[in-house]
């Protein structure tokens, strides 16, 4: 059995993971970065209870960096190299149901990627892959979430639809709407690409959508200001940490396999033959897709 190690990639106002026993700080492969480039911030490795686990700040400590100058796969790549098996992302987000309040969670399950400036694969010319995408969430580390959040008393709802957009500047009043008329849950500007890097990195992915507002829609309340979303993100980075400190603690010791497939996402994916890989790009794939490639 592959041990567990659960990794937690912070969002907006989570710059920081309280409760991280024999915490250190390190680089991956280099000062300077990963094959991919350099990651948000050092990787802060330590253990809640007997579990490893390991903290990335989305944006850098500091918040030096917008959804679209996120280096993506440096993260990814990084947080494979630590040996993450399951990734919990946590993102602030806007609400398009009255039921998702501001300061409530949502676990998504499904994304919609309205990004277009991001590199969102690992994989291109020299050596092509296709994974499959349909549940891009691990539906047991959804539920173990879901029963950490039920025993802190964490108000979350399970299922919705996440729509990511470019940003950094938040939705019109006009693309609120269409959002909202098509039935998804919560926007932000972080989960695309990155759950798709996870799916090919056989990383086992789930998102908690922290709702900091009711973006531009609802017409009893305010436009988005960025003091509005630091103000409640901070509230709930408290809960956060809580809530993941709850998971670490119950946490299993051995990996689950993922009945979404994330662990063996490359079977059958690689569509470029032997002779035609670029030896370039298959050593930038070691972490990534050493199991299949065998780099």
């Amino acid at each position: 059995m592959t041990k567990a190690v659960l990794g937690i990639i912070g969002g907006s106002g989570v710059y920081d993971l309280p409760g991280l026993d024999d915490l250190r700080e390190e680089a991956i492969v280099s000062p300077w970065g990963t094959p991919w480039g350099t990651p948000s911030d050092v990787l802060r490795s330590g253990r809640i209870g007997n579990l490893p686990v390991v903290f990335l700040p989305r944006h850098g400590r500091g918040h030096a960096l917008s959804p679209s100058d996120i280096n993506y796969r440096a993260n990814i790549d990084a947080m494979k190299r630590a040996g993450v098996t399951d990734l919990i992302s946590v993102s602030a987000c806007g609400s398009f149901k009255s039921e998702h309040y501001p300061g409530s969670f949502v676990l998504v399950d499904q994304f919609v990627d309205r990004t277009h400036r991001r590199e969102s694969s690992f994989f291109g010319r020299g050596c092509v892959a296709h994974v499959p995408m349909a549940h891009p969430v691990g539906p047991l580390l959804q539920r173990r979430i879901a029963a950490a959040a039920k025993e802190e008393g964490v108000p979350v709802a399970l299922g919705g639809t996440y729509v990511c957009i470019e940003g950094p500047q938040f939705s019109t009043y006009a693309e609120s709407l269409t959002y909202k008329g098509l039935g998804y849950d919560v926007v932000g500007m972080t989960a695309m690409p990155e759950a798709k890097l996870a799916r090919e990195a056989e990383i086992t992915y789930a998102t908690i959508a922290m709702v900091t507002d009711f973006d531009c829609w609802h017409p009893e309340h305010d436009d988005v200001d960025v003091s509005a979303v630091v103000q409640m993100a901070r509230q709930n980075a408290a809960t956060v940490a809580r809530l993941i400190a709850r998971i670490a603690r119950d946490f299993p010791a051995d990996h689950e396999p993922c009945p979404a497939g994330s662990d063996r996402a490359l079977d059958g994916a690689i569509m470029t033959a032997v002779s035609a890989r670029d030896p370039a790009l298959l050593q930038k794939l070691d972490a990534v897709a050493g199991r299949v490639l065998a780099v």
